[in-house]
């Protein structure tokens, strides 16, 4: 693929002496399309998110923003078609077929690209969700085209080219990628970097129903039964109003514990910056960052969490962020909008009692707001 890694210089050998004339079959590809993930009739908000970032690249090109509808047939599949007109959708592209009441790649795949290489988007954007995910790398393998996953921005430059930035090196280093002389410009975003567009009534407008060119016989894989993941509601992180979370810097196991004394004392979620759950002390379901969990809370308090690229990619979308370190030098004072030098281990239990004795027993619920 022609995949470009934009540097911090522009020399001449960079982006521009690589950018050749698109490939003539490639220049009736228009539009900007977001795949509207759903299942069991829920649609993944980071869909929806996507859809205002989708929007603003649509009216930058001048081009229409279309959302893709993928599921079994039936009254929800139809009413998802129908809600993205509120999310901006010009019109709305449909493939409802019984064979896709269950997610699998085969299939999913198969409507995908049927519907890229009939209707030829410039852009497919993705959520990076274990779904999106799965869906995004076999449609790009399948089309032969780039992708650039777990994006943290998305723009278009000059030429209206795709500029899709992301951690790379280890979260060290931002880098903008660019997909040249291939269509569809595909990129996955993570739940929660983009910001929640308002709704917005509308009715429907244009909607396009395509066929699935597949049976049932077809696919190898068969879904059995559905079992949910047990776990699954233990962990909001990436949708809670308030997040405290603690780092290295705490010390200890033992330590970390204050953390979650805060943060049920004030009825938020708890979190982890990564090398806590490198040494064990914490699940990966609690890390936040690149590698973990992508949080915009009203409320954010980190304690003893340095705050490399990798850590500030995932949290800078807070409202308010609440840094205390020992480190006056620490990174994360870069971005923090509120900064507290001492020692968070003494710190935490004094908020804590402070909480506590200011609020009543309901109040906790309604910090948030």
């Amino acid at each position: 693929m022609s995949n470009v890694i934009k540097g911090p210089t522009s020399a001449a050998g960079g982006r521009a002496a690589a950018k050749k004339e698109l490939p003539e079959h490639f220049k009736a590809y228009k539009h900007i399309w977001v795949f509207i993930e759903q299942e069991r009739g829920q649609v993944h908000p980071v869909s929806w998110e996507l859809m205002g970032a989708g929007r603003k690249l649509a009216d930058r090109l001048k081009v229409d923003l279309a959302a893709v509808v993928i599921g079994p047939e039936g009254e929800e599949t139809r009413s998802t078609a129908i809600e993205s007109f509120c999310y901006g959708a010009d019109l709305v592209y449909l493939v409802a077929d019984n064979v896709l009441s269950e997610y699998r790649n085969e299939s999913y795949t198969k409507a995908l690209t049927d519907l890229v290489n009939t209707y030829k988007p410039e852009i497919l954007l993705l959520g990076a969700t274990t779904l999106g995910r799965d869906l995004a790398g076999s449609v790009a393998t399948t089309l032969l085209t780039g992708l650039t996953a777990d994006c943290t921005g998305l723009d278009v430059d000059a030429d209206g080219s795709l500029a899709a930035t992301r951690p790379t090196f280890g979260g060290t280093l931002l880098c903008t990628i660019y997909t040249l002389n291939y269509r569809p410009q595909m990129a996955t975003v993570r739940p929660r970097v983009m910001p929640m567009p308002e709704r917005v009534a509308r009715d429907a407008a244009r909607i396009i129903v395509h066929p699935l060119a597949l049976v049932e016989d077809d696919i190898v894989t068969k879904v059995l039964s559905f079992i949910p993941d047990r776990d699954s509601a233990k962990s909001n992180l990436a949708y809670a109003d308030v997040v405290v979370a603690g780092g290295l810097g705490l010390g200890s196991l033992e330590n970390f514990q204050l953390v979650r004394q805060l943060a049920a004392m004030i009825g938020a979620e708890f979190g982890c910056s990564r090398p806590l759950v490198q040494k064990g002390w914490v699940t990966s379901d609690r890390q936040i960052g690149q590698t973990g969990k992508t949080i915009r809370p009203k409320l954010y308090i980190a304690a003893g969490i340095s705050g490399a690229i990798q850590h500030r990619v995932g949290v800078e979308g807070a409202d308010l962020i609440v840094a205390i370190n020992t480190d006056k030098n620490a990174p994360i004072f870069d971005f923090a909008h509120i900064g507290i030098v001492t020692d968070a281990i003494h710190l935490l239990p004094a908020l804590t009692a402070a909480f506590r004795a200011r609020l009543s027993p309901h109040s906790r619920d309604r910090i948030a707001s």
